[in-house]
């Protein structure tokens, strides 16, 4: 995962505190309500430049770190804004 995209989501979760954020890190137990999913998704664009296509946005997506990461890195695939890191 992106190290921009870590801090990002990172910053969204109230119950994260010092542990890192894995790819298996359950966003949802780490306190992303649907109200932060929002600002998270507004955040996503604003500071990756990237938007998710509606298909993307379900409770699937924004379960873990990694398959909200895996959303980010195929919608800037297909932008043809590549990630970063995998």
């Amino acid at each position: 995962m992106d190290p921009k995209f870590v801090e990002l989501v990172g910053s969204h979760l109230q119950f994260l505190n010092d542990r890192p954020l894995t790819a298996d890190s359950p966003l949802r137990d780490l306190g992303l309500d649907s109200m932060r999913s929002i600002d998270l998704l507004f955040a996503i664009e604003d500071v990756l430049g990237v938007s998710l296509p509606d298909e993307d946005l379900n409770d699937a997506t924004f379960a873990t770190a990694g398959s909200l990461w895996r959303a980010v890195s195929a919608a800037r695939s297909a932008t043809g804004t590549a990630p970063e890191t995998a």
